[in-house]
Protein backbone atom coordinates (compact mmCIF):
# COMPACT_ATOMS: atom_id res chain seq x y z
CA UNK A 1 0.00 0.00 0.00
CA UNK A 2 2.36 2.64 -0.90
CA UNK A 3 1.11 5.06 -3.78
CA UNK A 4 -2.09 6.10 -4.68
CA UNK A 5 -0.59 5.81 -8.50
CA UNK A 6 -0.02 2.31 -7.78
CA UNK A 7 -3.45 1.71 -6.57
CA UNK A 8 -6.11 3.64 -8.24
CA UNK A 9 -4.79 3.68 -11.68
CA UNK A 10 -7.08 0.54 -12.06
CA UNK A 11 -10.14 2.74 -11.51
CA UNK A 12 -9.05 6.16 -13.33
CA UNK A 13 -9.10 3.57 -16.49
CA UNK A 14 -12.04 1.90 -16.15
CA UNK A 15 -14.61 4.96 -14.89
CA UNK A 16 -12.70 7.86 -15.98
CA UNK A 17 -16.19 9.97 -15.70
CA UNK A 18 -16.44 8.64 -11.68
CA UNK A 19 -17.94 6.88 -10.23
CA UNK A 20 -17.65 3.47 -10.96
CA UNK A 21 -21.03 1.64 -11.69
CA UNK A 22 -20.92 -2.16 -11.09
CA UNK A 23 -24.53 -3.72 -11.43
CA UNK A 24 -26.13 -7.23 -12.32
CA UNK A 25 -28.09 -10.16 -10.73
CA UNK A 26 -27.64 -11.64 -7.86
CA UNK A 27 -27.60 -15.30 -9.40
CA UNK A 28 -26.90 -15.97 -12.71
CA UNK A 29 -30.09 -17.85 -12.79
CA UNK A 30 -30.24 -18.95 -16.73
CA UNK A 31 -28.68 -17.77 -20.17
CA UNK A 32 -31.33 -15.78 -20.92
CA UNK A 33 -31.31 -13.95 -17.90
CA UNK A 34 -27.73 -13.05 -17.75
CA UNK A 35 -27.42 -12.22 -21.01
CA UNK A 36 -30.84 -9.94 -21.24
CA UNK A 37 -29.98 -7.92 -17.77
CA UNK A 38 -26.38 -7.50 -19.16
CA UNK A 39 -27.74 -6.17 -22.11
CA UNK A 40 -30.69 -3.84 -20.51
CA UNK A 41 -27.32 -2.11 -18.77
CA UNK A 42 -24.96 -1.72 -21.56
CA UNK A 43 -25.82 1.75 -22.53
CA UNK A 44 -27.00 2.37 -19.00
CA UNK A 45 -23.45 4.43 -17.86
CA UNK A 46 -22.37 1.17 -15.78
CA UNK A 47 -18.95 -0.12 -16.78
CA UNK A 48 -19.06 -3.77 -15.26
CA UNK A 49 -21.54 -6.54 -15.14
CA UNK A 50 -21.54 -8.33 -11.97
CA UNK A 51 -23.54 -11.85 -11.49
CA UNK A 52 -23.13 -14.46 -8.92
CA UNK A 53 -22.13 -17.81 -10.04
CA UNK A 54 -21.25 -19.52 -6.63
CA UNK A 55 -23.61 -18.49 -4.18
CA UNK A 56 -23.11 -19.12 -0.40
CA UNK A 57 -25.90 -18.93 1.23
CA UNK A 58 -26.95 -18.90 5.21
CA UNK A 59 -28.77 -21.92 5.28
CA UNK A 60 -28.74 -25.58 2.46
CA UNK A 61 -31.19 -25.93 0.30
CA UNK A 62 -31.37 -22.36 -1.08
CA UNK A 63 -30.17 -21.79 -4.78
CA UNK A 64 -26.14 -21.77 -4.83
CA UNK A 65 -25.22 -21.09 -7.85
CA UNK A 66 -24.50 -22.83 -11.47
CA UNK A 67 -20.73 -22.59 -10.89
CA UNK A 68 -18.54 -23.24 -13.51
CA UNK A 69 -21.82 -23.89 -15.84
CA UNK A 70 -22.68 -20.30 -15.92
CA UNK A 71 -18.64 -18.83 -16.81
CA UNK A 72 -19.45 -18.93 -20.21
CA UNK A 73 -22.34 -16.95 -20.03
CA UNK A 74 -20.27 -13.69 -18.48
CA UNK A 75 -17.96 -14.35 -21.57
CA UNK A 76 -20.85 -13.72 -24.16
CA UNK A 77 -21.67 -10.50 -21.74
CA UNK A 78 -17.95 -8.95 -22.78
CA UNK A 79 -18.37 -10.39 -26.29
CA UNK A 80 -21.91 -9.11 -26.76
CA UNK A 81 -21.61 -5.79 -24.80
CA UNK A 82 -18.34 -4.77 -23.95
CA UNK A 83 -19.32 -4.46 -20.53
CA UNK A 84 -16.15 -5.92 -18.23
CA UNK A 85 -17.52 -8.41 -15.95
CA UNK A 86 -17.47 -9.63 -12.05
CA UNK A 87 -18.30 -12.77 -9.81
CA UNK A 88 -17.30 -13.63 -6.12
CA UNK A 89 -15.25 -16.16 -5.58
CA UNK A 90 -14.65 -18.26 -2.02
CA UNK A 91 -11.46 -20.69 -2.58
CA UNK A 92 -8.57 -21.83 -4.96
CA UNK A 93 -10.88 -23.31 -7.22
CA UNK A 94 -13.30 -20.69 -7.70
CA UNK A 95 -10.04 -18.32 -8.53
CA UNK A 96 -8.73 -20.75 -10.81
CA UNK A 97 -11.63 -21.06 -13.38
CA UNK A 98 -11.97 -17.61 -13.06
CA UNK A 99 -9.10 -16.53 -14.53
CA UNK A 100 -9.07 -19.06 -17.24
CA UNK A 101 -12.37 -17.43 -18.11
CA UNK A 102 -10.54 -14.44 -18.24
CA UNK A 103 -13.09 -12.40 -15.55
CA UNK A 104 -11.91 -8.91 -15.33
CA UNK A 105 -13.01 -8.32 -11.81
CA UNK A 106 -13.02 -10.86 -8.61
CA UNK A 107 -14.61 -10.31 -5.20
CA UNK A 108 -14.02 -11.49 -1.79
CA UNK A 109 -17.81 -12.09 -0.23
CA UNK A 110 -18.22 -11.24 3.39
CA UNK A 111 -18.26 -14.95 3.96
CA UNK A 112 -14.98 -15.10 2.71
CA UNK A 113 -12.89 -11.98 4.48
CA UNK A 114 -13.95 -13.02 7.72
CA UNK A 115 -12.07 -16.32 7.34
CA UNK A 116 -7.86 -15.72 6.97
CA UNK A 117 -6.98 -19.41 6.27
CA UNK A 118 -9.99 -18.72 3.22
CA UNK A 119 -8.42 -15.42 2.22
CA UNK A 120 -4.73 -16.79 1.80
CA UNK A 121 -5.75 -19.68 0.07
CA UNK A 122 -7.35 -17.51 -2.92
CA UNK A 123 -4.16 -14.70 -2.34
CA UNK A 124 -1.64 -17.71 -3.33
CA UNK A 125 -3.67 -18.99 -5.43
CA UNK A 126 -3.64 -15.58 -7.96
CA UNK A 127 -0.49 -14.61 -6.90
CA UNK A 128 1.07 -11.39 -8.89
CA UNK A 129 -2.32 -11.10 -10.96
CA UNK A 130 -3.53 -7.87 -12.86
CA UNK A 131 -6.83 -8.52 -12.12
CA UNK A 132 -8.80 -6.03 -9.97
CA UNK A 133 -9.61 -7.92 -6.47
CA UNK A 134 -12.14 -6.45 -4.60
CA UNK A 135 -12.66 -7.52 -0.85
CA UNK A 136 -15.67 -6.74 0.84
CA UNK A 137 -15.53 -5.97 4.69
CA UNK A 138 -15.76 -9.02 6.97
CA UNK A 139 -19.43 -10.40 8.04
CA UNK A 140 -18.55 -8.84 11.67
CA UNK A 141 -17.59 -5.43 12.36
CA UNK A 142 -13.95 -5.95 12.60
CA UNK A 143 -11.54 -3.14 11.07
CA UNK A 144 -8.40 -5.35 11.74
CA UNK A 145 -9.72 -7.96 9.81
CA UNK A 146 -10.89 -6.17 7.07
CA UNK A 147 -7.30 -4.71 6.97
CA UNK A 148 -5.20 -8.17 7.25
CA UNK A 149 -7.46 -9.48 4.25
CA UNK A 150 -5.91 -6.70 1.89
CA UNK A 151 -2.60 -6.90 3.47
CA UNK A 152 -3.14 -10.87 2.39
CA UNK A 153 -3.17 -9.55 -1.13
CA UNK A 154 -0.97 -6.80 -1.12
CA UNK A 155 1.43 -9.06 0.21
CA UNK A 156 0.66 -11.39 -2.71
CA UNK A 157 1.74 -9.04 -5.10
CA UNK A 158 -1.68 -7.83 -5.85
CA UNK A 159 -1.77 -3.94 -6.44
CA UNK A 160 -4.81 -3.37 -8.34
CA UNK A 161 -7.46 -3.74 -4.96
CA UNK A 162 -10.21 -1.98 -3.88
CA UNK A 163 -12.65 -2.62 -1.16
CA UNK A 164 -16.62 -3.18 -0.46
CA UNK A 165 -18.58 -1.55 2.14
CA UNK A 166 -21.67 -4.00 2.33
CA UNK A 167 -22.50 -3.57 5.62
CA UNK A 168 -22.47 -5.90 9.26
CA UNK A 169 -24.49 -8.44 10.50
CA UNK A 170 -26.35 -7.68 13.51
CA UNK A 171 -28.73 -9.46 15.94
CA UNK A 172 -31.04 -6.78 15.96
CA UNK A 173 -33.74 -5.98 13.88
CA UNK A 174 -33.63 -2.46 12.81
CA UNK A 175 -34.01 -0.36 9.35
CA UNK A 176 -31.56 -2.17 7.34
CA UNK A 177 -31.03 -5.92 6.69
CA UNK A 178 -27.39 -5.33 7.50
CA UNK A 179 -26.02 -2.28 9.33
CA UNK A 180 -24.11 0.08 7.76
CA UNK A 181 -21.55 0.80 10.91
CA UNK A 182 -20.60 4.11 8.28
CA UNK A 183 -17.86 4.98 11.46
CA UNK A 184 -16.06 1.35 10.90
CA UNK A 185 -16.38 1.72 7.11
CA UNK A 186 -14.73 5.59 7.25
CA UNK A 187 -12.10 4.50 9.79
CA UNK A 188 -10.56 2.17 6.96
CA UNK A 189 -10.96 4.80 4.32
CA UNK A 190 -8.83 7.22 6.88
CA UNK A 191 -6.32 4.25 7.01
CA UNK A 192 -5.92 3.63 3.89
CA UNK A 193 -6.76 6.83 1.15
CA UNK A 194 -5.50 5.44 -1.23
CA UNK A 195 -7.29 2.30 -2.03
CA UNK A 196 -10.94 2.71 -3.80
CA UNK A 197 -14.01 2.30 -1.50
CA UNK A 198 -17.24 1.29 -3.13
CA UNK A 199 -20.70 0.52 -1.45
CA UNK A 200 -23.13 -2.57 -1.86
CA UNK A 201 -26.76 -0.71 -1.26
CA UNK A 202 -28.27 -3.29 -2.10
CA UNK A 203 -26.97 -5.96 0.84
CA UNK A 204 -27.15 -3.19 3.19
CA UNK A 205 -30.46 -2.09 2.64
CA UNK A 206 -32.22 -5.78 2.08
CA UNK A 207 -34.87 -3.79 -0.29
CA UNK A 208 -35.18 -1.63 -3.05
CA UNK A 209 -36.59 1.63 -1.94
CA UNK A 210 -33.78 2.56 0.05
CA UNK A 211 -30.79 2.08 -2.50
CA UNK A 212 -31.30 5.38 -3.88
CA UNK A 213 -30.54 7.49 -0.39
CA UNK A 214 -28.02 4.87 0.85
CA UNK A 215 -25.82 5.71 -2.69
CA UNK A 216 -26.35 9.22 -1.91
CA UNK A 217 -24.63 9.40 1.04
CA UNK A 218 -22.49 6.97 0.25
CA UNK A 219 -21.45 9.68 -2.84
CA UNK A 220 -21.56 12.57 -0.01
CA UNK A 221 -18.85 10.80 1.79
CA UNK A 222 -16.51 10.50 -1.29
CA UNK A 223 -17.06 6.50 -1.96
CA UNK A 224 -15.65 6.07 -5.36
CA UNK A 225 -18.53 3.58 -6.93
CA UNK A 226 -21.31 1.29 -6.36
CA UNK A 227 -22.24 -2.42 -6.42
CA UNK A 228 -25.69 -2.39 -6.94
CA UNK A 229 -27.82 -5.71 -8.23
CA UNK A 230 -30.27 -5.92 -10.93
CA UNK A 231 -32.74 -7.80 -12.51
CA UNK A 232 -34.58 -7.92 -15.44
CA UNK A 233 -37.38 -8.89 -13.30
CA UNK A 234 -36.35 -8.85 -9.80
CA UNK A 235 -39.84 -9.90 -8.25
CA UNK A 236 -39.13 -13.35 -10.19
CA UNK A 237 -35.07 -13.76 -8.78
CA UNK A 238 -34.20 -16.79 -7.18
CA UNK A 239 -32.06 -14.74 -4.53
CA UNK A 240 -32.48 -12.02 -2.98
CA UNK A 241 -35.57 -10.51 -4.69
CA UNK A 242 -36.12 -7.97 -2.32
CA UNK A 243 -33.33 -6.02 -2.73
CA UNK A 244 -33.02 -6.00 -6.67
CA UNK A 245 -33.94 -3.02 -9.39
CA UNK A 246 -34.57 -3.38 -12.93
CA UNK A 247 -32.20 -1.86 -15.18
CA UNK A 248 -34.42 0.84 -15.81
CA UNK A 249 -34.85 1.28 -12.23
CA UNK A 250 -31.24 1.47 -11.81
CA UNK A 251 -30.85 4.56 -14.83
CA UNK A 252 -33.00 6.33 -12.74
CA UNK A 253 -31.20 5.95 -9.33
CA UNK A 254 -28.02 6.81 -11.15
CA UNK A 255 -29.82 10.17 -12.93
CA UNK A 256 -30.83 11.33 -9.64
CA UNK A 257 -27.62 11.16 -7.90
CA UNK A 258 -25.37 14.26 -7.34
CA UNK A 259 -21.98 15.31 -6.94
CA UNK A 260 -22.50 18.05 -4.18
CA UNK A 261 -20.29 20.58 -2.98
CA UNK A 262 -17.19 19.88 -0.60
CA UNK A 263 -17.68 23.68 0.82
CA UNK A 264 -19.94 26.10 1.41
CA UNK A 265 -19.08 29.18 -0.81
CA UNK A 266 -21.65 32.54 0.69
CA UNK A 267 -20.18 33.81 3.87
CA UNK A 268 -23.01 34.38 5.46
CA UNK A 269 -23.95 30.52 5.46
CA UNK A 270 -20.20 29.98 6.55
CA UNK A 271 -20.47 32.11 9.49
CA UNK A 272 -23.57 30.30 10.24
CA UNK A 273 -22.03 26.83 10.24
CA UNK A 274 -18.62 28.05 12.30
CA UNK A 275 -21.11 29.34 14.72
CA UNK A 276 -23.29 26.26 15.03
CA UNK A 277 -19.47 24.10 15.34
CA UNK A 278 -17.78 26.01 17.88
CA UNK A 279 -21.19 25.12 19.76
CA UNK A 280 -21.38 21.90 19.43
CA UNK A 281 -17.38 21.80 20.18
CA UNK A 282 -18.45 23.18 23.27
CA UNK A 283 -21.08 20.61 24.14
CA UNK A 284 -18.53 17.89 22.98
CA UNK A 285 -16.21 19.16 25.83
CA UNK A 286 -19.04 18.65 28.72
CA UNK A 287 -19.78 15.19 27.50
CA UNK A 288 -16.59 13.83 28.28
CA UNK A 289 -16.21 15.64 31.27
CA UNK A 290 -19.68 14.49 31.84
CA UNK A 291 -18.22 10.97 30.98
CA UNK A 292 -15.52 11.25 33.18
CA UNK A 293 -17.07 12.10 36.03
CA UNK A 294 -19.66 9.42 35.30
CA UNK A 295 -16.52 6.72 35.58
CA UNK A 296 -14.99 8.12 38.77
CA UNK A 297 -18.42 7.38 40.34
CA UNK A 298 -18.31 3.72 38.57
CA UNK A 299 -15.12 3.39 39.68
CA UNK A 300 -16.41 4.07 43.45
CA UNK A 301 -19.33 1.97 43.33
CA UNK A 302 -16.89 -0.64 41.84
CA UNK A 303 -14.44 -0.31 45.32
CA UNK A 304 -17.29 -0.83 47.39
CA UNK A 305 -18.52 -4.19 45.14
CA UNK A 306 -14.50 -5.25 45.93
CA UNK A 307 -14.97 -4.47 49.46
CA UNK A 308 -18.27 -6.87 49.75
CA UNK A 309 -17.05 -9.39 46.92
CA UNK A 310 -20.38 -8.33 45.21
CA UNK A 311 -20.65 -9.28 41.11
CA UNK A 312 -19.72 -6.02 39.36
CA UNK A 313 -22.79 -7.02 36.79
CA UNK A 314 -26.01 -6.01 38.33
CA UNK A 315 -28.21 -6.53 35.50
CA UNK A 316 -32.01 -5.16 36.71
CA UNK A 317 -29.37 -1.88 37.28
CA UNK A 318 -28.65 -1.57 33.89
CA UNK A 319 -32.22 -2.75 32.27
CA UNK A 320 -33.89 -0.21 34.74
CA UNK A 321 -30.86 2.24 33.15
CA UNK A 322 -31.50 1.22 29.26
CA UNK A 323 -35.45 1.58 30.06
CA UNK A 324 -35.17 5.22 31.46
CA UNK A 325 -32.67 6.25 28.65
CA UNK A 326 -35.33 5.02 25.64
CA UNK A 327 -38.24 6.60 27.70
CA UNK A 328 -36.56 9.60 27.64
CA UNK A 329 -35.09 9.45 24.19
CA UNK A 330 -38.14 9.03 22.64
CA UNK A 331 -39.17 12.39 23.83
CA UNK A 332 -36.36 14.12 22.85
CA UNK A 333 -36.13 12.83 19.02
CA UNK A 334 -33.55 10.54 19.60
CA UNK A 335 -33.57 7.09 17.81
CA UNK A 336 -33.70 4.04 20.37
CA UNK A 337 -31.08 2.53 18.20
CA UNK A 338 -28.75 5.76 18.86
CA UNK A 339 -29.26 5.22 22.28
CA UNK A 340 -29.03 1.33 22.91
CA UNK A 341 -25.43 2.23 20.59
CA UNK A 342 -24.26 4.98 23.49
CA UNK A 343 -25.24 4.03 26.75
CA UNK A 344 -24.04 -0.10 25.77
CA UNK A 345 -20.98 2.05 25.26
CA UNK A 346 -20.47 3.56 28.44
CA UNK A 347 -22.27 0.37 30.41
CA UNK A 348 -19.27 -1.51 28.80
CA UNK A 349 -16.35 1.35 29.97
CA UNK A 350 -18.01 1.29 33.54
CA UNK A 351 -18.18 -2.47 33.39
CA UNK A 352 -14.25 -2.79 32.66
CA UNK A 353 -13.12 -0.22 35.04
CA UNK A 354 -14.91 -2.01 38.33
CA UNK A 355 -13.70 -5.23 37.24
CA UNK A 356 -10.05 -3.99 37.19
CA UNK A 357 -10.62 -2.88 40.83
CA UNK A 358 -12.41 -6.11 41.77
CA UNK A 359 -9.34 -8.02 40.45
CA UNK A 360 -7.12 -6.15 42.23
Amino acid sequence: MKTANELNNWLAELAPDYPLMIAGPCSAETEEQVLATAHGLSDRRVQVFRAGVWKPRTRPGNFEGHGKKALPWLKRVKEETGLKVAIEIANAEHAALALSYDIDILWIGARTSVNPFAVQEIADAIKGTDKIILIKNPINPDLSLWIGAVERFYQAGIRNIGVIHRGFATYRSGNYRNDPNWQLALDFKNAYPNIPMIIDPSHICGRRDCIYDMSQMALDLKYQGFMIESHINPDEAWSDAKQQVTPKVLVEIIDKLCLRKEVFEEQKIIDQIDFFRSRIDQLDNELLTLLSERMQLAQEIGKIKQQKSVAVLQSDRWLEIMQKAIQKAEKMNLSETFIQNIFKAIHQESIDKQEKIVRK
